[in-house]
Parts: structure tokens; sequence; C-alpha cells
């Protein structure tokens, strides 16, 4: 058992390079896409990301909001699953938040940029694994 799943799991996260982010399509079928790990994080709760907003997953959160989150150690193969909604955020304060210099490579009009557009995904539970056993927990 986890004596602090935030520290555990949170230093688990911080040391990624990369998320798996989790959607439903409009079949029900899940829908998983590497992408790059959250700008932000408020403890296991509540992470950050960047996306277009042109894109098949903001499309499909905008019509269930259910969503995953993964991240894999590859070094010590451990993981954690975190399950929750997904927002899709669009208002100024959100953008700016999370903008970070040289993201005009993928956004070319900026922090305006109608393309670009912010996820915040919030946690209700999850599942960790590590020394091929898991844990449930709830966040």
């Amino acid at each position: 058992m986890m004596r602090d799943p935030e520290k555990t799991i949170g230093s688990l996260i911080d040391k990624q390079g990369v998320s798996f982010v989790g959607s439903v399509d409009g079949d029900g079928f899940p829908n998983m896409k590497a992408m790059l790990p959250p700008r932000k994080r408020e403890g296991i709760k509540v992470f950050w990301f960047t996306t277009n907003t042109s894109s098949m997953r903001v499309a499909q959160f905008r019509q269930n909001p259910k969503a995953c989150v993964y991240f894999y150690d590859k070094r010590f193969f451990r993981g954690v699953q975190l399950l929750g909604t997904m927002d899709v955020l669009e208002d100024s304060e959100s953008k700016e938040m999370i903008w970070r210099d040289g993201d005009t490579m993928y956004y070319k009009g900026g922090v305006t940029d109608p393309d670009y557009c912010v996820l915040r995904f919030t946690a209700q539970n999850g599942r960790y694994y590590t020394n091929f056993a898991s844990q449930d927990f709830s966040v």
C-alpha cells in the first residue's frame, strides 16, 4: 500500500516525457493518444495540457468528457492510470496560464490562435501499478 499516493504518483508523473490521454469516440470505443506531458498539475487531481482546437480529440471530449490519463515509467516498469473528465477550455486566462515561449511552433497565431486550446483533466480515481501488482486509490 502506498503511504503517500500524491507524492509517489506525483514523482512518477513529473519524470515522464510522454502522457497517454484516452477519450471515447462516437461509437463508444476508447481512443488513446500520446501527448506531451501536462504543462501544469495540481497534485494528482487536475492536469493542464495544450492541444489543437481542431483536433479529433477535442471533438470527442466535447461529445463525451469521460477521459483517462496514463503515465508510464519504463525504467522501473510502473505506471498510473487516472480516470476522470476532460474540459476543453478556450478562455484567455487558461490559455495564457500554460503558454510557453516556443509554442508559436505549433500555434502560429500565438496565445490568441483560434486553433490553440487547453485541456483540463480532473481525476476522480486511479490505479497504480508497480512490482507486478496494482492498487486502486481515490483522488
